[in-house]
């Protein structure tokens, strides 16, 4: 990479960055700038993935990988920062003294591309990846979920993170044991049970991101403290015209940092058929208490739960019409929209697994709850990976991170719509699922992936119902006439 000696503040363009070296640290001690050998560098974060990821693609012509001994053992070390940044967490800091460097575990796609030249992948994970695969946790927790995380998660003898945790508080406690599993796994497995102290969400996230780790809920990356929406990071524009390369817009770098390269959409945005059969929109859960042999139903309604909990699109006071991601119109002659079908899947579970829990009787948790909560969570789930996501290529930006608040705005394309009209569907906020940092020796780039679970303006129930056939039983005679079959009793 070209040596960057401008002043910290200095911004030439939209994708510019700060970043002094790039040290390759031996496991012998040796310190090595290699950033003048470096074609690409790239860093990974995700909600998804309990630790930060990435690789640096090398042209080597000084034989480093021989010479140094490079094994996969060494640490990475540097600073990528946004010019004009004020904060030091606004940065994305892997160095020795201040931040957090990464750990090199694999070397690839070795290759010669000229006499003396090599070419290489060196992949780099953070301190807790490395930790997980090393570590196995066995010990009893009883209490706050939250707890029981944040003691793994400071625990020499597991993660042993010298790192931020921003949490949500969790409202319920548990008395459980791990027995020799991997820290992340049992971390994740805590996280699909715990509860928000103050919203009604279930589910947990347990991620990082280059600002350190986080374990929260999709409500609390929705909203703060419940109730307020959570500030927007950045403003996205996506237009047909690329409006950046007229002299008469003013701050024209300001504006290029929040126009879009390109962008789209990742998934098949509302399946329906795919988004039914996985309880997305109804979902029934069958309880079976051991001890008296008896079971319990609980159906989980989407258009029913959804003011129940806040979304991506959330916003204070009354809302009409609501912003569901999937419309509430009926689907058959029986009145009946795609979230009256609980049948569509149904989940089993057992109460056992809660019977040493002292705080919630001999039988665990309520039956009923607990049913709700499990359809709840699946349903949440589905309703994020399974909604709208969308891909956007934009210039670098080293203070967003995964879980933060975008807004996407793009112009409607219905040729009967007004100058500056917004797509109501596609526009509005969204939560950044997964960010890639792509630094290369002339610019910064980020590939987000962003995810939401609602609409900008929402569908107003205006339903038109399906007629039903009135011939229908003459039909049915009718056939079972042509068949040559006796229609009637026995």
């Amino acid at each position: 990479m070209a040596t960057n000696t401008k002043a910290p503040n200095h911004i030439e363009f939209a994708g510019d960055y700060n970043n002094e070296h790039i040290f390759l640290h031996t496991h012998y001690g040796e310190v090595i700038d290699i950033k003048n050998m470096v074609d690409e560098l790239n860093i990974y974060e995700s909600i998804y993935k309990n630790a930060l990821t990435g690789s640096v693609v090398m042209t080597d012509a000084q034989n480093l990988i021989s010479k140094l001994q490079i094994q996969g053992m060494e640490r990475l070390s540097f600073k990528i920062a946004t010019p004009g940044v004020t904060r030091s967490r606004d940065a994305v800091d892997a160095t020795e003294g201040t931040g957090h460097p990464f750990h090199i575990y694999k070397i690839t796609n070795r290759v010669q591309t000229a006499p003396g030249t090599l070419r290489y992948v060196l992949h780099f994970g953070s301190r807790e990846f490395m930790r997980n695969i090393r570590t196995k946790v066995s010990q009893a927790y009883d209490g706050r979920l939250d707890r029981a995380v944040y003691a793994m998660f400071l625990d020499e003898n597991y993660l042993d993170s010298r790192k931020t945790l921003t949490f949500e508080p969790c409202g319920n406690s548990d008395k459980f044991t791990i027995a020799n599993m991997r820290p992340f796994d049992a971390i994740n497995m805590i996280a699909k049970k715990a509860l928000p102290e103050k919203s009604n969400g279930v589910g947990y996230y347990f991620y990082e991101t280059t600002k350190g780790y986080h374990f929260r809920s999709w409500e609390n990356m929705c909203v703060s403290q419940g109730r307020n929406r959570r500030p927007t990071k950045q403003v996205f524009y996506y237009a047909p015209i690329n409006i950046k390369e007229d002299a008469d817009v003013p701050n024209k770098i300001e504006y290029d940092y929040k126009l879009v390269e390109s962008y789209e959409f990742i998934n098949n945005v509302h399946d329906t058929a795919a988004n039914t059969a996985l309880g997305t929109y109804g979902h029934r859960v069958i309880s079976y208490n051991f001890y008296d042999k008896s079971f319990t139903e609980n159906d989980y309604n989407y258009h029913t739960e959804f003011e129940m909990t806040k979304h991506a699109d959330f916003t204070t006071g009354p809302r009409d019409p609501k912003k569901y991601a999937v419309s509430e119109s009926f689907v058959d002659e029986d009145d009946r929209s795609v979230s009256d079908y609980p049948e569509s899947r149904v989940s089993l579970q057992g109460t056992t697994q809660f019977a040493h829990n002292e705080e919630t009787g001999a039988y665990g948790l309520d039956v009923l709850e607990d049913g709700r909560k499990l359809g709840q969570a699946v349903a949440q789930q589905q309703q994020v990976l399974q909604g709208t996501c969308l891909k956007l290529v934009v210039k670098g930006q080293s203070y967003i991170e995964a879980g933060d608040v975008i807004e996407f705005k793009m112009r409607a394309i219905d040729e009967k719509a007004t100058e500056g009209e917004e797509d109501p569907q596609f526009s509005g906020k969204y939560i950044i699922t997964k960010v890639r940092h792509q630094i290369n020796p002339t610019k910064y780039v980020m590939v987000l992936e962003c995810a939401k679970d609602s609409v900008k303006s929402g569908y107003y129930k205006s339903y038109k119902k399906i007629p039903r056939n009135k011939n229908i039983a003459t039909l049915r005679d009718a056939y079972q006439v042509e068949r040559g079959d006796v229609y009637g009793g026995l």
